[in-house]
């Protein structure tokens, strides 16, 4: 976690899927190589989101990789199939994204390549739960009920990237960002709406919750009635790498001041627009 001296703002910035410090054993149980197994990182997010502590907002960053574990899912969203033993019984096995391959332990990465080469155990697959997961919740639950005292209201950028073949809702623009507030459900629309003119106004083409809405953290931490504002944004990840060889090309430095001006205007919106109310327990 990267925090500020003092926190001058009530954002909080999140980025789950940037990690890339991939476990030895981890690397020697999967099938594929290292290049293989990096496609479903939000490569270098956080980086590109760095300049947000010195506007006074936490940062909190993922080390390990969503294909070893993903906290944008629930808890226990786990695929039976993938291993050796029999799951809790309130494990979620029936997601759509469990279905996938895509559960809180991933299956396959990039265009459904297995991940595994063989089951791996129950008591595995739990321990990086309890270990990583809910340690990970844990720091993001108290940063934004912190900020919430502090301001009477907390806003949550959930900050991801997304491959240069995503299309937009019309099935042919790329479009450069994606903004996801579960359909109006999990922030104001004035953030939404902040967030997408202040892109458009740098020249990027923009889309609103096609074909990402959000996942289990924006949908699970906004609740804008208790002051609690959850947004995600997606960026295409062709605007600052090469994806096939997974490095920075020089739209990268671009991006990085492009994103340091977004971040400034965005925690600029007035107050009133992201009315504080108080936390009522649930």
């Amino acid at each position: 976690m990267l925090h500020p001296a003092q926190q001058r703002l009530p954002f909080v910035f999140n980025s789950p899927h940037s990690g890339r410090t991939y476990p030895r054993d981890f690397l020697k149980a999967s099938r594929l190589d290292t290049l293989q197994i990096r496609r479903s990182e939000d490569a270098f997010v956080d980086e590109l989101f760095v300049s947000v502590v010195d506007l006074g907002s936490p940062l909190l960053r993922a080390h390990f990789p969503r294909a070893y574990l993903d906290v944008n899912r629930e808890p226990y969203e786990l695929d039976p199939k993938m291993f050796r033993g029999r799951l809790p019984p309130f494990a979620n096995i029936r997601s759509v994204r469990v279905a996938g391959g895509l559960g809180t332990i991933a299956r396959v990465v990039g265009e459904r390549q297995d991940i595994y080469s063989g089951p791996l155990e129950v008591s595995e697959g739990l321990e990086r739960i309890e270990t990583i997961y809910k340690p990970y919740h844990r720091a993001l639950r108290r940063l934004l009920a912190e900020t919430h005292v502090a301001f009477g209201f907390a806003v949550l950028i959930d900050c991801h990237s997304m491959p240069s073949s995503v299309r937009g809702h019309d099935g042919h623009a790329r479009p450069d960002f994606i903004i996801g507030d579960r359909y109006g459900t999990s922030c104001s629309a004035d953030l939404s709406d902040a967030a997408t003119e202040i892109l458009t106004g740098m020249g990027y083409r923009v889309a609103h919750n096609r074909p990402y809405a959000g996942g289990f953290i924006t949908e699970h931490y906004g609740r804008p009635a208790k002051g609690l504002h959850a947004l995600q944004l997606e960026i295409n990840r062709a605007l600052y790498m090469d994806e096939r060889n997974h490095r920075l090309h020089e739209g990268f430095q671009r991006v990085v001041a492009d994103m340091a001006a977004f971040t400034h205007h965005l925690t600029s919106i007035p107050d009133q627009d992201l009315p504080a109310q108080p936390l009522a327990a649930e």
